[in-house]
């Protein structure tokens, strides 16, 4: 019964480290993003199409998109021009809005 036990936490042991072993690679696609709102951490090897997708510009749906990657809910398009896109929605402060310049990434203003 002691040799049982003995390997079974050997066995937890090994397979914690090459669990352990295969992080580095897969946090690499990650962005840690420190802001206003707190830290937010973003999977690019996850949704992909969000950081590659704009060629010409942030299109409304794009910005959108980043909100509700920001944290905001019920967000919804304020005004958009050439310039900017000005998003509105909740947050866990209450109302709150967010501008976006209308470059390729939707880069936060």
């Amino acid at each position: 019964m002691y040799r049982l036990t003995k390997y079974a936490f050997a066995a937890v042991i090994v397979a914690a480290d090459l669990t352990m072993a295969s992080l580095p690679a897969a946090a690499q696609g990650l962005e840690l993003r420190v802001g206003p709102g707190g830290v937010d951490v973003r999977d690019r090897d996850r949704y992909p199409e969000n950081y590659e997708r704009s060629r010409r510009g942030c299109s409304p749906d794009e910005a959108l998109d980043a909100a509700r990657d920001e944290g905001f809910r019920r967000a919804r398009i304020a005004s958009a021009n050439s310039r900017r896109i000005v998003i509105e929605g909740m947050t866990r402060r209450g109302p709150d809005r967010i501008v976006f310049a209308n470059a390729r990434g939707c880069p936060e203003i």
